[in-house]
């Protein structure tokens, strides 16, 4: 799928060792960039600013003592979100039936650019795609960026999962 990033080996054991999944990592501008870290919590309950604090002090840790960047950057720890990235089987799998924008490296039958439900995958890590009731193979190496596309539905559904969740007061002063 996507190119490993230069600090993925030097990142991902830290994020891991800590209990959660590196869902994605990457470096986003040339001057002063931003070194941008997505995580997911392996145990499916929803990221908060405390495991993003928690992962960030980490990091910085590491990166302080590493120094693999010389240049000064930003460090951003974010959770993944609604529409959030693809990048493993596993999480097309996890989110089967959900609309998913899939754009591959080489062309899949005819194309390179893909949205629709997805409904398998299988043994050889091929996602399958049903679009508008044609169903394409998709081999997961040939992809080289995939997310969730953020639908009514999935708004629908993670409201309906947080409707007893305490309403946020914000002060006006």
């Amino acid at each position: 799928m996507q190119i490993k990033h230069p600090l993925h080996d030097l990142i991902e054991p830290i994020v891991e060792g800590l209990g959660y999944e590196m869902v994605r990592i990457m470096t986003i501008g040339q001057k002063n960039p931003t070194l941008q870290i997505m995580i997911d919590r392996k145990d499916g309950q929803e990221i908060n600013v405390d495991d993003c604090a928690t992962v960030s002090r980490k990091i910085s840790e590491m990166m302080d003592e590493k120094d693999p960047i010389k240049d000064q950057y930003s460090l951003e720890v974010s959770s993944p979100g609604l529409d959030r990235p693809l990048t493993k089987p596993e999480h097309f799998k996890r989110f089967l039936g959900y609309e998913t924008k899939i754009e591959t490296s080489e062309e899949v039958d005819g194309r390179k650019r893909f949205k629709g439900k997805t409904k398998s995958v299988d043994a050889n890590n091929n996602i399958v795609l049903d679009m508008d009731g044609t169903e394409y193979s998709i081999p997961f190496d040939a992809i080289s960026k995939a997310k969730i596309v953020l639908t009514d539905e999935l708004l629908a559904e993670y409201m309906a999962a947080h409707e007893n969740d305490e309403a946020v007061e914000l002060d006006e002063e």
